[in-house]
């Protein structure tokens, strides 16, 4: 059956992810730092690759790039296929990623806010784990029966600003302004809405307790997050509600808002942060 899809937009480009960082906090290990980009360059992959390919992408040294891929493969990260020396990803990142979901509380706690909310609206239902200005990663989700729904999965990334899920980063991250706005700069949307109107949704989500993006970030898909608070108060998580805007009865993205509030509220309060968006 088919299904709109908001892969297309999951990945953040380079230039996003310099302009949410900020500027370097930590020294970079070159090895390291190519040995992600090339499993997070597979990942995106829709078929095999060759050294080749994997190097000219990321401007890689074609030798250097070889070694880091037979390091890959020794470690059960990424697999070659015999006859075209191509590389996919291999089981072992499937390892490390069941892994770290059973570590995280977040996935555990949500999951059941998540059911509820798939099975009371016609929405993609996400527990996303949000990871400074850069990037957020879903870690947990829950689909509803609709016939036509947005797809999303386990392990997609998003920059951390984009839709509902960035105005209630920036309402309730405490992150500061001159930082929010270079990151928002490097944001591609479908529909991109102006700074200055940004800002002001940005305010409004603060005073509601969650944030809505009506077919900015995707045309045609509304999107409703709300913000999960960390012991500090600060947003860390949030759960967010991705549908087809046509398949919402009117009122229906606010609906959706006061019961992700809520949820994320609880949420909260079993992680030990506040509560206080409830």
């Amino acid at each position: 059956m088919e299904k709109r899809s908001i892969a297309r937009l999951a990945q953040p480009d380079d230039d996003e992810e310099n302009a949410a960082e900020g500027g370097p906090s930590t020294r970079a290990v070159p090895a390291v730092t190519r040995g992600v980009a090339i499993l997070r360059f597979l990942a995106r992959s829709r078929e095999p690759l060759g050294v080749n390919a994997i190097a000219r992408e990321l401007d890689i040294v074609p030798s250097t790039c070889l070694h880091i891929l037979r390091a890959l493969v020794a470690e059960g990260l990424v697999a070659v296929e015999r006859g075209s020396k191509r590389y996919v990803l291999d089981a072992g990142v499937l390892t490390l990623a069941r892994s770290a979901l059973r570590h995280d509380g977040f996935a555990r706690i949500a999951q059941p806010e998540l059911d509820t909310l798939a099975g009371l609206f016609p929405v993609t239902a996400i527990g996303v784990r949000v990871i400074g200005l850069k990037h957020m990663i879903v870690v947990a989700l829950s689909r509803s029966e609709a016939s036509f729904r947005p797809h999303v999965d386990i392990g997609s990334r998003f920059p951390a600003l984009i839709s509902a899920t960035g105005r209630c980063l920036a309402a309730f991250g405490n992150h500061a302004e001159a930082d929010i706005e270079r990151a928002f700069k490097g944001l591609r949307w479908d529909r991109a809405p102006n700074y200055k109107a940004w800002r002001m949704e940005v305010a409004k989500t603060g005073r509601l307790g969650f944030g809505i993006d009506r077919s900015n970030y995707i045309r045609g898909v509304t999107i409703v997050a709300a913000p999960v608070l960390g012991i500090e108060g600060w947003m860390t998580h949030a759960l967010v509600g991705v549908a087809l805007s046509e398949q919402l009865p009117t009122g229906g993205a606010d609906a959706i808002g006061v019961e992700l509030r809520s949820a994320a509220a609880r949420v909260s309060a079993q992680l030990g942060g506040s509560d206080e968006q409830a």
